[in-house]
């Protein structure tokens, strides 16, 4: 073998090792991106969680805590009221409309159930002559779904479900009644959590056995007034580049609610 194959075949298996290096190189770096994305998927969804149960727990006992241990128990073993909200709007004398709110208490749910359940009431949207329902008790619905008709100024129109979830109860309301902008027609209920997740494990960032979520909860000064804050982080983000030095928000660890502002937004909204 001469000395230009020898190079030849050199030169072949350099620029293989070298195209192979670069394109495992490639791979690793998005499987490292898709592991992130789905862990940090995984944590927004226990501080979606959090938080929900912490604006529950403000409702019920009239302020944050930042002691996990009284926010698990008020999950598995506290009470909350159903409170029905309805709305009818009336003309005045001058022809203004106005709106009278009204609110109702229906009974008591578990926490758990108010945490992990979203309720809406479907409301008629304009005066007019009920049609019929769409949908059936019982019925798995999307949002965007015909939820009922209404003949309005002599055309029969179709409203749409603005939530997905699920019909618990239609209104004893017949074909041809009159009903009035803000009557109550259907309710609807969501599964907004996991319903088996372990509520013990609440404190803890998913993807680690010993790391927990930090939390802080006080009443500040705005303007003379004691409001509530609350801020809960990932202490230890999986994604590198998160800092807490980061001059812009979304690029801290993950976390919602702030130390000195009232608000529960998550930075990654």
């Amino acid at each position: 073998m001469n000395a230009t194959k020898i190079i030849s075949i050199v030169l072949l298996l350099a620029s293989l090792s070298l195209g192979y290096y670069l394109v495992n190189s490639v791979k690793s770096e998005i499987d490292e991106k898709e592991a992130i994305a789905q862990r940090e998927a995984a944590v927004i969804e226990k501080l979606k969680l959090i938080r929900e149960a912490e604006i529950a727990y403000l409702e019920v006992k009239g302020s944050y805590t930042s002691d996990w241990d009284k926010l698990i128990n008020f999950i598995k073993y506290d009470s909350f009221p159903i409170i029905q909200r309805k709305e009818r709007v009336v003309t005045l004398s001058y022809g203004a409309d106005s709106s009278i709110i009204t609110y109702d208490t229906l009974g008591i749910i578990s926490a758990k159930e108010r945490i992990f359940r979203a309720s809406y009431n479907i409301n008629a949207a304009n005066d007019g002559v009920f049609q019929e329902f769409l949908v059936n008790t019982g019925s798995k619905v999307a949002q965007g779904q015909g939820a009922y008709v209404l003949n309005q100024n002599g055309k029969n129109v179709t409203h749409k479900f603005r939530h997905a979830g699920k019909v618990v109860k239609l209104e004893n309301i017949f074909e041809g009644q009159q009903v009035t902008k803000g009557d109550l027609l259907i309710t609807l209920e969501q599964q907004k959590f996991d319903p088996d997740i372990d509520i013990d494990r609440l404190a803890y960032v998913p993807g680690y056995d010993n790391v927990k979520f930090t939390v802080y909860a006080a009443k500040v000064d705005k303007s003379g007034v004691s409001v509530d804050v609350i801020e809960v982080a990932n202490p230890k983000p999986f994604n590198r580049e998160r800092s807490e030095d980061a001059d812009v928000r979304t690029k801290k660890p993950l976390r919602f609610g702030s130390k000195t502002d009232v608000t529960t937004s998550g930075n990654w909204e």
